[in-house]
């Protein structure tokens, strides 16, 4: 128990230096604004990124959509194309975080918490976009799953560690790794915690059941080498496919009531009654940090999917990226925070994490939503937890070389902490989840700044190429 105690001591600490208040500016009414190292990272990084893409996320949309369906011309024995890769880190976003995030943003921080995360969302993509390109740029490849490999810790190699030097590895692509490999751990006990919490609520089905239920599925495709894609690809526009369908029914049944809710997105966002409260921080923070748990752009999660793609161009794998930053958050995330808003104030007062929004499903939908949702998180987190472990590949083999016992090793270390979590404290669980992606965004962001360059002289070639091809066109 001293060592527990110890450990979540320590865990609290990482998370005060990560998200507590570094800088806290005076407000209007006696309240104030408090900004962590994250927010001062991210939003400052994403705007010099915009305007570095000249406004990519608006500007190229309607490439971002065409590279999407492209068909893949060639194809490297073990690779997965530039869609799958795509798949594999909306598997991620398009999971855990539209429902989980979205409920943990407006328990938090109320409905003005929603505003922030489309504010990071169109920052981040133009941060996703960065960092896939690069990921793209610096892969190398694997020799155990086939294929290629890569992301920050191989883009961070590449800068710290000068070729020929002899140095196998540079601090902070470890240190990088690490966090990774500790985040995605955290996330692993979120996902068992949430689940559980669910189908208690649904089937008053006992958390123990559901979580050994949940591990022995996921222990089944993670510890077989390859299955890791084909089921995504299965799984992933199925659960997001119904879940949209969903959710737009229960929008369009409340359309009357649509301006009311974008109202009090607005007036919270930035609303007087939250200044005077002292909670408008609270409101910023938690839109800013469940933005990013949820589309993941600056936190290097999603670049070790993007450098496993077989593509034609780097800035065709960045394009797809921006892209899922997009489907996640303006699209779905928008989505479950709508079911959230459009439910009487008085029917989820007072409620939190899952029960708000089994709450507000069965108010839309009486017992079918309570279970639906139910059904779709135990979809959501179970290829969220595929999708994580497909994105520790490539970091254990930076740490630990290639052999399949590391590999082995961290599966099964995933799949305790799986089982953990689904008995853990709430909170504690989010924590260390925190900590990790804030972790792995600190240093990923020591790269991501001066490597942005090559992103960007990529995307400058992407387009001069499509004009070149264009004019060949019209010939």
């Amino acid at each position: 128990m001293f060592i527990v105690s110890c450990f979540k001591q320590l865990i609290a600490f990482a998370y005060g230096c990560l998200w507590g208040d570094l800088i806290t500016i005076p407000l209007p009414g006696g309240s104030s604004l408090g900004l962590s190292l994250l927010v001062l990272i991210l939003i400052p990084s994403g705007l010099y990124f915009t305007f570095r893409t000249r406004f990519l996320p608006f500007r190229l949309f309607p490439d971002m959509f065409k590279v999407a369906v492209e068909k893949r011309t060639t194809a490297e024995e073990g690779s997965i194309s530039g869609l799958q890769a795509l798949i594999i880190a909306t598997a991620t976003r398009v999971g855990m975080g539209n429902l989980v995030g979205v409920v943990a943003a407006i328990s938090a921080g109320g409905a003005g918490a929603v505003f922030w995360m489309w504010i990071t969302a169109l920052l981040g993509s133009s941060t996703a976009f960065i960092e896939a390109t690069l990921a793209q740029l610096h892969k190398e490849k694997d020799p155990l799953y086939g294929g290629y490999r890569g992301g920050p810790a191989y883009y961070i190699h590449h800068l710290f560690v000068k070729e020929g030097s002899g140095r196998k590895r540079s601090l902070i692509a470890i240190l990088f790794a690490v966090s990774g490999l500790i985040c995605w751990c955290g996330i692993s006990q979120v996902i068992s915690n949430s689940v559980s919490s669910a189908f208690e609520n649904a089937f008053h089905i006992p958390p123990l059941y559901t979580t050994l239920l949940l591990v022995l599925f996921a222990a089944v495709i993670v510890l077989r080498k390859n299955a890791t894609v084909k089921v995504l690809d299965v799984i992933v526009p199925i659960m997001a496919g119904l879940y949209f369908l969903i959710t737009l029914f229960v929008i369009v049944k409340n359309a009357g009531q649509l301006p009311a809710v974008f109202s009090r997105i607005f007036s919270e966002a930035f609303g007087l009654r939250q200044m005077a409260a002292g909670g408008f921080g609270a409101v910023l923070m938690q839109g800013a940090k469940r933005g990013l748990f949820s589309n993941e752009a600056g936190s290097g999660s999603a670049p070790c999917a993007a450098a496993a793609a077989d593509i034609s161009h780097p800035a065709k794998e960045g394009l797809l990226q921006a892209f899922g930053v997009f489907i996640d958050t303006i699209v779905i995330c928008s989505c479950s925070a709508m079911i959230m808003l459009l439910t009487p104030e008085e029917l989820t007062s007072g409620l939190a994490g899952m029960d708000l929004l089994q709450a507000s499903m069965d108010y839309h939908m009486g017992s079918f939503g309570v279970i639906f949702i139910a059904a779709i998180l135990w979809l959501f987190s179970f290829s969220t937890f595929i999708g994580i472990l497909f994105y520790a590949r490539p970091n254990v083999a930076y740490l630990f070389g290639d052999n399949w016992t590391s590999q082995t090793l961290y599966k099964l270390l995933a799949l305790v902490m799986l089982f953990i979590g689904g008995l853990a404290a709430y909170t504690f669980v989010w924590d260390l989840g925190d900590v990790g992606v804030g972790l792995m965004t600190v240093f990923n962001m020591i790269a991501l700044i001066p490597l942005s360059r090559q992103a960007i002289a990529s995307l400058k070639d992407y387009e001069e190429t499509k004009r070149a091809q264009k004019a060949e066109t019209q010939r």
